[in-house]
C-alpha cells in the first residue's frame, strides 16, 4: 500500500468553494481573500491578518517595512528551512544564525549571546508546529539593558524602540501557546499556506499584525495591503467596477497578493479546521503510543506547559543513529512504499550558506537533531490501518539497520 507523505486535503467543500470562485467571474484578490483573512483572525485572535502569495514574500515585505540596511542583523535559528534566511537576505540584512534547544526550536540563551547593537529583528521558528517560548523571547527584547543596546536605523525601528520579533509560524497555524491560540504573542506572525501545510491555498501565507502602541495594526494592514499590490491605490476588484478605473501609485510596492481562487481552498478548509486538527492529533497520538515503548525512539514535543503543537509533522529522532544510518533507514522505509521526510537540513550544511562562511560545527544541537531525525506523515486522510503500516514499517526498518550494523 502506497502511503504518500503530505497530500493536500481536498473534499467536496473545497471543490465547491473553488468552483464558486471560478463561476463568479472574479479569480484574483477579492471577497474570498477577505473571508479567509477574517477566519484566520477568528482562529488566532490576531488584531489583523493579511493574505499574501507565500510566507517568504510576506516576510520580505515586513522586513523591508522595518527598514533594514546592510549593517543590520537578523537572528534566526540554524535549524530551519532556507526561506527564513532568504527573507532577511532579500530585505538587505545580515543573517546571524544561532543553535537550537532540545525541542528543535531556537535557544533563547543563544539568542541572548548573539544580540549586538546591530540586531534589528529575531525570527524564531515553530519547528513542526510546536510553539517557541514566545514569552521568554519577548521578555528578552524588552529587557532594559537589551533595549539600551538597540540602535535604530530607520523611522519604524525608532518608533518601535527595540528589536522586532517576527515569528516564523509556517508550521503552527492552530497550535496553542500557554492556553492561547498561537499567533498574537509576537509583533508579527506569519503562517504558511503552502500545499503541504495544515491549511493550504496551494501557495500562500498569512501575516498577522500584533504590534504594540503607538502602532495601529488596522492601519498597518491597510498600508501593507497596498504594498502587496504595487502600492496601487485601488485593487483590481475595485478598479474593475463601473466608473472606478482611475488609480494612483503612491510608493515602491511589491506584487505579492493572494488570489481568490487560491483563497477559496483555504477558506473551505479553515471552516472545518477543528475536525481536521482532531484527525492530525489522532495520528500523532497513535505514533506516540506505539513508539514510546522503544528506547531508541525520541518522541517529538507535543504538549508542554499548556503549549500544544499543531500536529504538522511527526519529527521522530532515532537514538544512536548516525546520519548515514538515518539515511539507510529512510531508504529501507521507501522500499515498502511509505514516504517519510527530514525536517530540516540545517542551513550551514547547505552549499550556499557554507559558501558564505557558516559552519555547522558552531551549531551542535542543530546538527544532532538533523542526523537523528525522520519525519512521519500526518494528515487527516490517513486511516488507522495506514498509520499502523507506517509504525510497523519504521520499527522493522530500524531493526534491519541495527542488524546490518550490529549496533
Amino acid at each position: 500500500m502506497k502511503i504518500p507523505f503530505s497530500p493536500p486535503y481536498i473534499d467536496e467543500s473545497v471543490i465547491n468553494e473553488v468552483v464558486d470562485s471560478l463561476r463568479s467571474g472574479w479569480i484574483t484578490t477579492g471577497p474570498k481573500v477577505k473571508a479567509l483573512e477574517a477566519e484566520v483572525m477568528k482562529l488566532t485572535d490576531c488584531q489583523a491578518a493579511l493574505a499574501v502569495n507565500s510566507w517568504t514574500s510576506g516576510a520580505i515585505m515586513m522586513l523591508r517595512w522595518l527598514g533594514l540596511n546592510s549593517d543590520d542583523e537578523v537572528i534566526i535559528p540554524a535549524y530551519t528551512y532556507c526561506a527564513t534566511a532568504m527573507a532577511a537576505m532579500w530585505a538587505g540584512a545580515k543573517v546571524v544564525m544561532v543553535d537550537s534547544g532540545q525541542d528543535f526550536n531556537i535557544s533563547v540563551d543563544e539568542i541572548r549571546k548573539a544580540i549586538t547593537p546591530h540586531t534589528k529583528a529575531i525570527i524564531p521558528v515553530d519547528i513542526a508546529g510546536f510553539p517557541c517560548d514566545y514569552e521568554a523571547i519577548m521578555s528578552l527584547v524588552n529587557e532594559p539593558e537589551i533595549q539600551a543596546m538597540f540602535r535604530p536605523s530607520s523611522p519604524v525601528q525608532e518608533q518601535l524602540g527595540r528589536i522586532l520579533v517576527l515569528n516564523d509560524s509556517a508550521h503552527s497555524l492552530g497550535a496553542r501557546y500557554r492556553g492561547q491560540a498561537a499567533g498574537p504573542q509576537t509583533d508579527i506572525t506569519i503562517f504558511s499556506l503552502h500545499a503541504v501545510k495544515n491549511i493550504t491555498t496551494a501557495e500562500g501565507g498569512i501575516i498577522c499584525f500584533n504590534l504594540p502602541a503607538p502602532f495601529d495594526n488596522a492601519q498597518l494592514y491597510k498600508d501593507m495591503r497596498l504594498m502587496t499590490l504595487n502600492c496601487q491605490t485601488k485593487d483590481a476588484y475595485t478598479k474593475s467596477q463601473a466608473g472606478g478605473w482611475r488609480y494612483d501609485i503612491v510608493g515602491r510596492g511589491m506584487k505579492v497578493n493572494m488570489a481568490d481562487v487560491n483563497a477559496a481552498i483555504g477558506f473551505a478548509q479553515i471552516r472545518q479546521y477543528d475536525k481536521l486538527l482532531a484527525e492530525r492529533k489522532r495520528i500523532y497520538n497513535a505514533y506516540d503510543e506505539a513508539l514510546s515503548q522503544y528506547d531508541w525512539a525520541i518522541l517529538p514535543p507535543s504538549v508542554k506547559d499548556d503549549s500544544i503543537t499543531s500536529y504538522h509533522v511527526y519529527t521522530l529522532r532515532i537514538k544512536g543513529f548516525t546520519e548515514q544510518q538515518r539515511d539507510e533507514l529512510i531508504s529501507e522505509i521507501a522500499q515498502h512504499e511509505v514516504a517519510v521526510n527530514v525536517h530540516f537540513v540545517p542551513l550551514p550544511m547547505l552549499s550556499y550558506y557554507r559558501s558564505l562562511g557558516y559552519d555547522i560545527a558552531n551549531y551542535p544541537n542543530a546538527h544532532r537533531h538533523y542526523e537523528h531525525e525522520v519525519s512521519l506523515p500526518v494528515y487527516p486522510q490517513l486511516t488507522d490501518e495506514q498509520v499502523q503500516i507506517v509504525i510497523e514499517t519504521v520499527v522493522n526498518a530500524h531493526d534491519t539497520i541495527v542488524a546490518r550494523h550490529q549496533i
